[in-house]
């Protein structure tokens, strides 16, 4: 099979202008071009098989972008969807109308925003604007606001969570978004919250949700700020957790835990709030499982080796003990310590949470020490 002669001399003359980008039409059998005039399309008329007559016809943009008839090389595919794709002749690539060179520009390390747009024209999908928006050149440029507009149109169609989380933590990167769509990302929480979870990993200091500071920290604040002006990580972090943005942190995180959908929301969550506290996280949280850890910080001033600070803290402040104890296991609950329990089964809902039961009660008493509230076991809406 050949080209038609027709076909033939229209994709060349195509080729000879000075092309942006290329996709093929398979329903239509329609090449089209992006040019800085516009668009331009070649109708084909195969005389034979389609699927064999496009071959060709890749086989003639191959040809002409890198050199190769042969089509898109496949060592490049294998290496599309780790990000290593070559940064030079990424122009190139979308030249061949292959969805896959698309896919690997997207996904490259030395994408721009003029390739961003070339690419998003070649083809649109969620996964390559979520890769796009993770270069910070694309958060800058115009198409910053187009992919994230595009992620939150078609978010309603995720289902999966760790994608809902990875999606919302992309687009509250700043001037994406607005705050009124900022505001819906958070009310979806209340239906899903995995929601919750891209926010808390993103802006765990300026969540939407208000509260007020904890009732104690009017009394606190002089002996939290002294500390603090002189350094003091826990009395820094202290008042962090105690403020109204620190609430609101603490009684989101005490509600997804309460309440989480599978294995990735645990996860992701475990790691914000270990991240939260992870000026005090120390070597003594090394990969023990949730029981040795307890025992190990539960004491405050247990060990020689107690840092300078933590003996300056709980001389100034010792009514602050056990909420000094409570952010340092906290500081230690990363994804790891779920590990244990999660790779020994696959369920989620309620069956994963009663295996996790070990795991997520200590983590909630923690939680209700920093909020200054009796802790409960019992599945309930937070406290405001």
């Amino acid at each position: 099979m050949e080209l038609s002669s027709e076909d033939s001399l229209r994709l060349n003359v195509l080729l000879a202008g000075e092309i942006q980008a290329i996709r093929i039409d398979d329903s239509t059998m329609t090449v089209r071009a992006l040019t800085p005039r516009g668009e331009a399309a070649v109708k084909l008329h195969p005389n034979g098989r389609n699927d064999q007559y496009l071959k060709l016809v890749r086989e003639v943009l191959a040809g002409h972008a890198i050199g190769s008839p042969g089509g898109y090389p496949l060592f490049i595919q294998r290496w599309t969807r780790m990000g290593q794709a070559r940064d030079k002749g990424l122009d190139r690539l979308l030249l061949l109308g292959e969805p896959e060179a698309v896919v690997s520009v997207a996904y490259s390390n030395g994408l721009t925003d003029e390739l961003a747009r070339r690419a998003w024209w070649a083809m649109q999908s969620a996964d390559n604007a979520r890769r796009m928006l993770e270069r910070e050149c694309v958060v800058q440029g115009e198409m910053g606001k187009i992919l994230a507009a595009y992620l939150i149109e078609h978010l309603p169609f995720e289902n999966a969570p760790h994608t809902i989380i990875d999606t919302v933590r992309i687009v509250l990167q700043p001037g994406l978004i607005d705050e009124t769509a900022r505001q819906r990302l958070w009310n979806k929480g209340a239906g899903d919250n995995a929601y919750y979870v891209g926010f808390l990993e993103y802006l765990p200091d300026e969540l939407p949700e208000r509260l007020a500071a904890r009732v104690d920290l009017a009394i606190l604040q002089p002996k939290l700020t002294a500390l603090a002006a002189q350094g003091n990580p826990y009395a820094k972090l202290m008042e962090r957790a105690l403020s109204g943005p620190g609430q609101a942190f603490l009684a989101t995180s005490e509600e997804v835990l309460r309440h989480p959908a599978d294995q990735d929301v645990v996860i992701s969550l475990l790691n914000a709030l270990a991240a939260y506290f992870a000026a005090l996280r120390s070597a003594n949280c090394g990969g023990d499982a949730i029981e040795v850890i307890l025992a190990r910080l539960e004491t405050p001033n247990a060990g020689d080796d107690q840092p300078t600070e933590l003996r300056e803290f709980l001389d100034a402040a010792p009514e602050l003990a056990g909420e000094i104890c409570a952010m340092r296991i906290l500081s230690c609950m990363d994804g790891g310590v779920a590990a244990p329990i999660l790779s020994q089964t696959t369920a989620s809902g309620t069956v994963m949470r009663k295996k996790l039961e070990p795991l997520i009660t200590p983590i909630l008493h923690q939680l209700a020490t920093l909020r200054g509230q009796p802790f409960t076991a019992a599945t309930s809406r937070r406290q405001r």
